[in-house]
């Protein structure tokens, strides 16, 4: 019995079928925020997601039952197992900020698809790198903040009056949001040579810095799908050295009958 549900669970249809009724509820997820549609079709709604839900619950138990306590050592089954559960939490004010973390069993979506789950994968591997960019990175922004706090503070208090407000400057200037024609300009007028700075900063921090991130990010996404394909071809070969073996034997025993 136990084998029929793994292998149920496990078919390319059932998985399908789970995908399937993942994007149907982020449909109607989608829909319970307009008032409009909630004030026509809220009982309909409101009875699909009903039902989608429970059937994500018999998965989840079917999966339990089948996997028994390999499935709690597994990262991914916990979180569909804690997505699930947080959509059971019961209605009511108390749990209005939980029962709205309901739209997080859209991204069960990138459990069950193996595509997503390798590009997430890739990124939590590349933790550890980005982490140490930004920790450079971070030095790098609390220097030109000090810096342009001192040099442009009391001529542009309202971007440069505090260190903070530096920062806060110095991020929107890094996003290139509005950097040029809002703040760099308006301060070259008062201080002629404060492009020299701000070139000098977007080059460190937007072009430097933030490419890092992305080649750290692509690398570990590259290392992680090397990963797959080495997990894959070593099980294909364990694979092919049963059916090797079976054959052999099949052949002794044929040999043995013939003599």
């Amino acid at each position: 019995m136990r084998a029929k549900i793994l292998q149920f669970i496990e078919a390319p249809r059932f998985q399908n079928f789970i995908v399937t009724l993942i994007v149907i509820n982020a449909i109607i997820l989608g829909m319970e925020t307009s008032e409009d549609l909630m004030s026509r079709f809220g009982d309909v709604l409101t009875t699909f997601d009903a039902v989608i839900l429970k059937m994500f619950v018999l998965e989840i138990a079917l999966r339990i039952y089948a996997y028994r306590w390999r499935f709690f050592t597994q990262p991914w089954s916990l979180f569909d197992f804690a997505v699930v559960a947080i959509a059971l939490v019961p209605a009511g004010e108390a749990y209005a900020a939980l029962r709205a973390l309901r739209v997080l069993r859209v991204l069960r979506l990138v459990s069950v698809v193996p595509t997503m789950r390798r590009v997430i994968e890739g990124l939590l591997s590349a933790i550890p790198g980005i982490a140490s960019v930004s920790t450079v990175m971070l030095l790098f922004f609390y220097v030109f903040a000090v810096i342009g706090t001192h040099l442009y503070g009391n001529t542009f208090p309202q971007w440069f009056g505090t260190l903070g407000k530096t920062m806060f400057t110095l991020f929107q200037i890094m996003t290139l949001e509005s950097w040029s024609m809002g703040i760099v300009r308006p301060v070259m007028e008062q201080h002629p040579g404060a492009w020299g700075f701000f070139v000098l900063y977007i080059l460190v921090t937007t072009f430097t810095m933030l490419n890092l991130f992305i080649a750290i990010i692509v690398n570990a996404m590259h290392s992680s799908a090397d990963e797959s394909a080495k997990a894959n071809r070593l099980e294909i070969k364990d694979e092919l050295s049963k059916e090797l073996v079976e054959m052999e034997q099949r052949l002794i025993e044929q040999l043995k009958n013939n003599r």
